[in-house]
C-alpha cells in the first residue's frame, strides 16, 4: 500500500484531509496507487445468519485497546453504521477455511471458517480508478509497522519526500496499528490490509487500491491471519 500523507503544522487533520477529500499536499490515510493487475476472481457472496452485535456488545469490541506499543483509543461506533459491525455469516464458498476474500463492491471483508460460515467485516476500499482484482497471499505482516512513500510518490508528492527513509510506526502513521501485505509470486503488490481509526470511512471508496478495516476488527483478522494465507480480491 502507499499513502498520501499531510500532517499539518498543528499535528492535526480532519478527516477530509487525512483521506484525500481535498487538494491539501498530504494526507494522513489515502492510498497511491500501486501496480494493479487484472486476474480473474471468484464471485461469492455472503448473507447474515443472525442479527450481528447488539449496540452494547459493539461499544465493548469497539473500546480502548492496551496495546504493546501505543494505546488504541475507542472507536466512535456513532460513525459506523451498525451493518458493518463484525458478524458471522453464512458463505458458500470453497476456499479452505483461514482464507479472505475482499468484497469491494459491498465493502466486506470474509474470514472463510469452514462448514459454510465465515466472519465477515467492515471495510473501506479504493477509489474508482485505483481498484484492483485476483488473487494474492499475505506476504509479510507487520504490527506498527513503518512506513515508505515509494518513490512515484515521491514525483507526485514532493513533500513526502521527508519519509523517504521511512515514518516510524504509532497512530499517526498511514499503515496503522496492524498490516497485511499482499503479494503475489513473491514480489509486494504496493496493496494492503490496513488499519484504519477512522470509523465514518467505512463503507467507502477512499484508498488507492488498499483495504482498510477498523483497528479493533484489523487486530482479530491480523491475529487470526498467518503469511502465506491466500487472499482473493473480488471485482468491483
Amino acid at each position: 500500500m502507499a499513502v498520501n500523507d499531510d500532517i499539518a503544522q498543528s499535528g492535526k487533520m480532519d478527516v477530509a484531509t487525512r483521506h484525500g477529500f481535498s487538494p491539501a499536499p498530504l494526507n494522513r490515510r489515502s492510498f497511491l496507487l500501486g501496480a494493479a493487475a487484472s486476474f480473474g476472481a471468484l464471485g461469492l457472496a455472503g448473507c447474515v445468519t443472525n442479527d450481528g452485535m447488539s449496540l452494547a456488545e459493539a461499544e465493548k469490541h469497539y473500546g480502548a485497546v492496551p496495546d504493546k506499543k501505543f494505546p488504541i483509543a475507542a472507536a466512535d461506533i456513532s460513525q459506523l453504521d451498525p451493518k458493518y459491525y463484525p458478524r458471522q455469516v453464512a458463505y458458500d464458498s470453497s476456499e479452505k477455511p483461514g482464507t479472505i476474500i475482499v468484497d469491494p463492491s459491498n465493502y466486506y471483508v470474509y474470514r472463510i471458517e469452514g462448514d459454510g460460515n465465515a466472519t465477515r467485516y467492515g471495510a473501506n476500499v479504493g477509489r474508482q480508478g485505483f481498484l484492483w482484482s485476483g488473487d494474492a497471499y499475505v506476504g509479510r505482516k507487520a504490527e506498527w509497522p513503518t512506513w515508505t512513500p515509494p518513490k512515484e510518490m515521491i514525483k507526485r508528492q514532493p513533500e513526502v519526500a521527508k519519509y523517504a527513509r521511512g515514518m516510524p510506526g504509532g497512530p499517526e502513521n498511514p499503515l496503522g496499528a496492524r498490516t497485511l501485505y499482499l503479494y503475489q509470486k513473491g514480489v509486494y503488490t504496493l496493496y494492503t490490509i490496513y488499519s484504519t481509526s477512522d470509523p465514518e470511512t467505512i463503507g467507502t471508496n477512499l484508498t488507492s487500491g488498499c483495504t482498510g478495516l477498523l483497528t479493533q476488527d484489523m487486530i482479530a483478522l491480523y491475529d487470526s491471519t498467518p503469511v502465506n494465507t491466500k487472499v482473493i480480491v473480488l471485482p468491483a
